[in-house]
C-alpha cells in the first residue's frame, strides 16, 4: 500500500493553497512579471539584498543610520516591485508611479549616507531639507505598508501622528506638552526611537537571517521532514493525524513565524488526514490552527520573537529560551491532552502503520537536517557567539550539511533561490517593523506607554486579576490582523509597562503581552489563521475559530500561572521549586483538557467538569495549600470518572 507523504498533495489542494494565502494573507500578494528582463532583474536585486545582509551580519553592520536606512530603502523598493496598489492594478508589469515610490524610497538612504556626519548632527534641530525627506520616508513607509498589511497599521500610525501633533488638546491624562511636525519628524526620522529604531535594528539583522535560515532549511527539505517524522512518531497512535498536525506545525511554526502560512502550508497535508480520520471539519482545522499559532510561542526561534524580547528587555537571548521553554510546552500538552480525549470519546483509530513512513527510513534520509538545529542551539546557547554570528553560521551549516544526501543536496541554483526567497518572505516583516516604529518613535515622545499604563491600572483599580484581564483583553484588539511580530511590538510598548508598574518581573509582564497578541490569530471576530484553517477543512469559520480557542484554553491560561507563579518562567528558582511548579502546572493542564472536552475514561456529568476547571484555576497559584486542594480535586475527579465507568460496565 502506497506511503503517505508530503509530496502526494494533489494540485487542487496546492491550489487551494495559494488561494487562501492571497486571501488571508496579504503579503502573498505579490506580482509574478511577464517580462523576462524585470522577473529577472528583481531576482538578482533580491539575492543581492539577502547578500549584503548574510555578508554584513559576518564582517560587520555599518554605523547604526547607514545601515538601518540603507535596509528599509532596499525593502521599500523590493515592496513597490512586488505589490501592486490595489487589486485591479497589473500583476504582470510595474506601473510609473511605482518606479517612483522605488526611487523615493533610495532617495532617502542616499541623503542619509551623502551628508551623514551633518545630518546626525542636526539630531534636535533638522533643517528643511530634513523634514522634507523625513516627510517622504514616512509616507512610504505607510504606503508600502497599506499595500502590504492593509489598512489596520496605517490607520494605527496615522492615529498616533494626530495624537503627537494635537495631543495637547485632549483633556486627562493623555494630554500631553504637544510637537510640532518638525519635532516629530526629527524623532521619527533622525532619532533612532522612531522608524530607524529598535524595530527596523532587529528586522535588518535577527529576523532577515532567520528567515532566510528557515527558506534555506525549507528549500533543503526540512518541511517534509518534519511532517514525516512526526508521521513516524505518532501517525498510528489514537487521533494520530492530530497528533502528528500538532508536533508538525510545532517544529514549522517556531521557524517561519507566520501562522497563516503555517497553517497553508502544513494543514494541506494534516487536515485531509484528520477528516479522514474521523474529527470533524471544525475541529481538524482548530487543531492546526491553534498549533500553527503556538509555534511562535516554542523556542528556540519562537518566530524570531525572542531575539526582539531580548533586545528590548537588554537580556542575553538564553533567559528568554529558557523562561519560554515551560510554558510553551504546556500549552502543546493541553492541545494534545485534548486531540488524545476527543479520539478517545469518538473511539477514533490512528493511520495504518503499512501507510506511514518508518522512523528509521526517515532518520536515515533526512536525519542529518538536525545537526544544523542543534548546532544554531549550542551556538546560541553555549559558544558565548552573538546570536547574529550564530545565524551566519548556521545557514552555512545547513547548507554544508544539505550536502550529504542526494535527497537534501542543493544546486547553486536552489541556494540562490532559497536566498531570493528570504529576501521577498522578510519583506512583510520588515515593512511592519518600519511602520511600528512610527508609533512607537511616538509613544516614546509623548509618553503615551506610561499614560496608557497607569490608565489600565486606573481600570482595574490595581487589581492585579483585573488589570491582567484588561491588559489581555487590549492586547488581543491591537494584535486583530497585524503579523506576529508588530502586533509583540506593539503591544509591548503600550501594554505591557501597566504589568511592570505592579510589581510582574519586566519578562513575565513581556510573556504576557506576547501570548495574547499571537492568540488574535485564532481568536474570532478577526481570527486569520482560523479562518485559513476553516478554508482547507470546508468548516464553518467562526465555529472553527470557537473551537481554536477551546483548544487554546490552557493558553489562555497558563500566561496567568507565570504571572502569579513566576517560577514556571524559572525566574530566581531553585531546581526544586521548579519541579513542583512544572508538576502541579502539567496536572493543571491536564485537568483543563477534561474540562474542555468533558471526558475522562467516560463522559463528564457537569459538576465533575466543574470540579476540574476549578482544580486547575487552584493550581495556578504559588500557594502549597491552594496546590494541595487543587490536586485533591484532580484525585477525586479522576477516581470518580474511573468509578463510573467501571459501575456502568458492570451494570
Amino acid at each position: 500500500m502506497a506511503k503517505i507523504s508530503l509530496d502526494e498533495m494533489n494540485p487542487a489542494m496546492k491550489s487551494k493553497q495559494e488561494q487562501l494565502l492571497s486571501k488571508f494573507e496579504k503579503e502573498s500578494k505579490t506580482r509574478k512579471f511577464d517580462h523576462y528582463l524585470l522577473a529577472q532583474g528583481l531576482y538578482w536585486i533580491s539575492i543581492i539584498v539577502a547578500l549584503y545582509h548574510f555578508g554584513t551580519s559576518f564582517i560587520g553592520y555599518p554605523a547604526t543610520h547607514l545601515h538601518r536606512s540603507l535596509h528599509v530603502a532596499m525593502i521599500l523598493f523590493m515592496t513597490f516591485f512586488l505589490y501592486p496598489a490595489n487589486k485591479k492594478a497589473s500583476r504582470k508589469s510595474i506601473p510609473w508611479y511605482d518606479i517612483v515610490f522605488a526611487i523615493a524610497s533610495l532617495a532617502v538612504a542616499a541623503y542619509v549616507w551623502i551628508d551623514y556626519i551633518n545630518f546626525i548632527n542636526r539630531m534636535g534641530s533638522p533643517n528643511t531639507m530634513d523634514v522634507v525627506m523625513g516627510t517622504i520616508l514616512i509616507l512610504v513607509v505607510l504606503e508600502a505598508s497599506r499595500r502590504i498589511s492593509g489598512w489596520p497599521l496605517v490607520i494605527l500610525s496615522l492615529i498616533f501622528l494626530l495624537y503627537g501633533l494635537f495631543g495637547r488638546n485632549l483633556p486627562g491624562i493623555f494630554m500631553h506638552r504637544g510637537y510640532d511636525w518638525k519635532a516629530l519628524v526629527n524623532h521619527i526620522f533622525i532619532n533612532t526611537e522612531g522608524i530607524y529604531g529598535t524595530s527596523v535594528d532587529v528586522a535588518a539583522s535577527y529576523i532577515f537571517l532567520f528567515i532566510m535560515f528557515g527558506t534555506v532549511m525549507n528549500k533543503c527539505g526540512m518541511g517534509r521532514f518534519f511532517n514525516d517524522l512526526a508521521l513516524a512518531f505518532a501517525g498510528s497512535s489514537k487521533g494520530g493525524p492530530a497528533k502528528v498536525a500538532v508536533i508538525a506545525s510545532g517544529f514549522l511554526g517556531s521557524i517561519n513565524g507566520s501562522a497563516v502560512a503555517n497553517v497553508v502550508t502544513t494543514g494541506a497535508f494534516t487536515i485531509p488526514l484528520m477528516k479522514k480520520t474521523g474529527y470533524s471539519n471544525e475541529f481538524s482545522g482548530a487543531v492546526e490552527s491553534s498549533a500553527s499559532v503556538g509555534g511562535q510561542l516554542l523556542p528556540p526561534i519562537m518566530g524570531a520573537a525572542a531575539f526582539i524580547m531580548a533586545e528590548m528587555l537588554g537580556v542575553k537571548y538564553s533567559s528568554i529560551v529558557v523562561s519560554a521553554a515551560i510554558p510553551a510546552l504546556l500549552y502543546y500538552l493541553g492541545i494534545l491532552v485534548q486531540v488524545q480525549l476527543r479520539a478517545s470519546k469518538l473511539n477514533l483509530e490512528g493511520l495504518p502503520k503499512d501507510q506511514l513512513p518508518k522512523l528509521r527510513d526517515v532518520m536515515r534520509e533526512r536525519g542529518h537536517l538536525l545537526i544544523p538545529i542543534a548546532f544554531l542551539l549550542y551556538m546560541l546557547l553555549f559558544s558565548g557567539a552573538t546570536v547574529i554570528f550564530s545565524a551566519f553560521w548556521a545557514i552555512v551549516a545547513t547548507i554544508a550539511v544539505s550536502m550529504a544526501r542526494k535527497t537534501t543536496r542543493m544546486t547553486l541554483r536552489q541556494i540562490l533561490d532559497a536566498f531570493s526567497e528570504g529576501t521577498r518572505a522578510v519583506v512583510s516583516v520588515a515593512v511592519a517593523c518600519a511602520v511600528v516604529g512610527i508609533i512607537i518613535g511616538v509613544v516614546s515622545l509623548t509618553g503615551f506607554g506610561l499614560n496608557m499604563a497607569n490608565a489600565i491600572i486606573q481600570l482595574g483599580q490595581s487589581n492585579l486579576m483585573m488589570t491582567l484581564f484588561l491588559t489581555m483583553i487590549t492586547c488581543m484588539i491591537l494584535g486583530m490582523g497585524l503579523p506576529s511580530i508588530p502586533a509583540y511590538l506593539i503591544t509591548a510598548t503600550m501594554a505591557a509597562p501597566a504589568l511592570v508598574k505592579l510589581g510582574i518581573p519586566p519578562l513575565a509582564a513581556h510573556m504576557f503581552v506576547f501570548y495574547f497578541a499571537m492568540f488574535a490569530n485564532i481568536t474570532p471576530p478577526v481570527a486569520l489563521a482560523s479562518f485559513a484553517a476553516a478554508g482547507l477543512s470546508g468548516g464553518d469559520p467562526m465555529k472553527t475559530g470557537i473551537q481554536s480557542v477551546k483548544l487554546s484554553l490552557a493558553g489562555f491560561i497558563v500566561p496567568y500561572m507565570f504571572i502569579y507563579n513566576s517560577a514556571l518562567l524559572l525566574i530566581d528558582v531553585t531546581p526544586l521549586v521548579a519541579l513542583r511548579v512544572a508538576i502541579t502546572a502539567i496536572l493543571g493542564v491536564l485537568l483543563i483538557g477534561m474540562a474542555t472536552e468533558g471526558y475522562l475514561f467516560k463522559d463528564m456529568v457537569w459538576p465533575v467538569r466543574i470540579a476540574a476547571f476549578l482544580g486547575a484555576l487552584l493550581l495556578i497559584s504559588a500557594n502549597v495549600v491552594q496546590d494541595i486542594i487543587g490536586f485533591s480535586l484532580a484525585v477525586l475527579v479522576v477516581l470518580f470518572q474511573f468509578y463510573w465507568k467501571h459501575k456502568k460496565q458492570i451494570a
